[in-house]
């Protein structure tokens, strides 16, 4: 369940029989914008129907976005879950903000909206007062839809340990905001990502055609079922490498060698830095931007995507021209997010041709996402995985931004369900293989050192 579509996919082992897709709404929850739970779950039983019929189904794995949670009462979903984002700003959110545990013990940066799973609560707390109080049962995202197919409710770290507040990685264990709060009293049990909850429940059996003993596993959160499906590759199982998944969010996760523990403290939590927690656990030092949304809107009027491979050559060639004449987006086009959260967006020189405004596109999300990577500690090795590994602009333009890397892309898609694959057998191995990208044919030194200059101090030039 991605934030902007939700997906379900089938496999046969690693080959993928079936994918089908919904574009999720955004709902009134009364007092707050919600996500669209209801409209999902139709969906999803509708689908799992469909699937029925095409072969025996054994398991269910359920991965979905994070800063998201459901309240469960008297075995009902109590209330619409938070859409993160959802404003929560001014008094509110100051003395949200003034009861957080620091940064140097949960990662977790006080983010905007509900993106801070602990403000969605306080929010909650505010506008339904009756709602999380004993006898309420809080699940993460993942597992909510876990419990829609079992009737099992379970929280899961890489969910729980997403930039919520509830959460001290090190320590493992909640956070005194989540003890203080009395949230904590209400999560589910933890379970482990690869755990299974229990059999589908019989009702759904008979509505979907399934087997009755179809096993529904606990699951995880989408960038960290991404991670884990990147570490089947030889040259990152094990290796000092950065994951970056893109889609609407740009994630980058970086995994330290084996063994090595992350310094939180060396992270900017102002610089949306953050740290992510795998599925055995271990801090993950992470930095997020949304590289997928800016792109989008940076390309206007004009619908077609950057990943359109037919589209490929013209964009590259695009490029020489726009680094001639200067033209460049200055961050950023979502206030609060990013490596420069309170940058004020503007164009310089904009290209008016459509090929060269995509491309332009590209170059400003690979200008943010270095500058990301480089706050994280990106070393040896880069893997590109998800829909923006296609554009090769962007792919390209970060290979000769940081030479000093590898910078992989993979042939392999649904990486997010291959992730999930992994946890139901750790010996599965992508079915593709790697490809190293080559630098662009021009430097960009120059180029990134205006750009610097300007998203650096704030600027913004007409």
């Amino acid at each position: 369940m991605g934030k902007t579509l939700s997906k379900l996919t089938l496999w046969d082992g690693v080959r993928l029989v079936e994918r089908r897709t919904r574009p999720n709404a955004r709902c009134d929850g009364g007092d707050y914008a919600a996500l669209d739970a209801a409209g999902i779950e139709a969906w999803l039983i509708e689908t799992l129907a469909d699937f029925a019929l095409i072969g025996r189904v054994d398991a269910i794995v359920p991965v979905a976005h994070g800063a998201a949670a459901a309240v469960l009462r008297d075995g009902k979903l109590a209330a619409a879950p938070v859409d993160y984002e959802q404003e929560i700003a001014g008094e509110a959110r100051a003395a949200y903000d003034a009861q957080r545990d620091s940064f140097a013990l949960t990662g977790s940066p006080g983010l905007p909206g509900g993106l801070n799973l602990g403000a969605q609560f306080d929010l909650l707390d505010r506008v339904r007062p009756d709602l999380l109080t004993p006898g309420a049962t809080i699940v993460t995202w993942p597992q909510y839809w876990g419990w829609v197919l079992s009737g099992v409710a379970a929280v899961e770290l890489t969910s729980l340990g997403c930039h919520s507040d509830l959460y001290r990685p090190v320590e493992r264990g909640v956070s005194a905001l989540a003890q203080r709060r009395g949230w904590a009293d209400l999560l589910a049990p933890l379970r482990d990502a690869g755990d299974v909850l229990g059999p589908i429940r019989p009702e759904l059996a008979t509505r979907t055609g399934l087997p009755a003993d179809v096993r529904i596993h606990v699951g995880l959160h989408d960038s960290n079922a991404a991670l884990l499906a990147a570490r089947g590759f030889p040259e990152i199982a094990g290796c000092e490498s950065t994951i970056l998944s893109t889609g609407t969010w740009f994630v980058a996760m970086r995994s330290p060698p084996r063994g090595a523990v992350p310094d939180i403290t060396a992270l900017d939590p102002a610089r949306d830095c953050l740290v992510n927690i795998d599925v055995a656990g271990t801090p993950v030092p992470s930095a997020r931007l949304m590289g997928g949304r800016e792109i989008e809107l940076l390309g206007g009027l004009d619908p077609r995507r950057v990943d359109i491979r037919t589209d490929q050559p013209r964009l590259v060639a695009a490029v020489p021209g726009l680094v001639a004449a200067g033209a460049m987006a200055l961050p950023t086009l979502t206030p609060g997010v990013g490596p420069f959260p309170a940058g004020e967006h503007r164009w310089i020189a904009a290209p008016d041709d459509p090929y060269a405004r995509r491309a332009a596109a590209c170059l400003y999300a690979a200008l943010v996402t270095e500058s990301a990577l480089e706050r994280i500690g990106t070393r040896e090795h880069l893997l590109i995985e998800g829909r923006f590994a296609e554009a090769e602009v962007f792919v390209r333009a970060l290979a000769s931004l940081r030479p000093d890397l590898r910078v992989y892309v993979s042939n392999a898609h649904n990486d997010v369900s291959l992730g999930a694959l992994r946890l139901l057998d750790p010996d599965i191995r992508p079915d593709g293989q790697l490809r190293q990208i080559a630098p662009l044919e021009l430097s960009l030194d120059a180029y990134r050192a205006v750009w610097r200059d300007f998203a650096d101090a704030g600027r913004v030039a007409a």
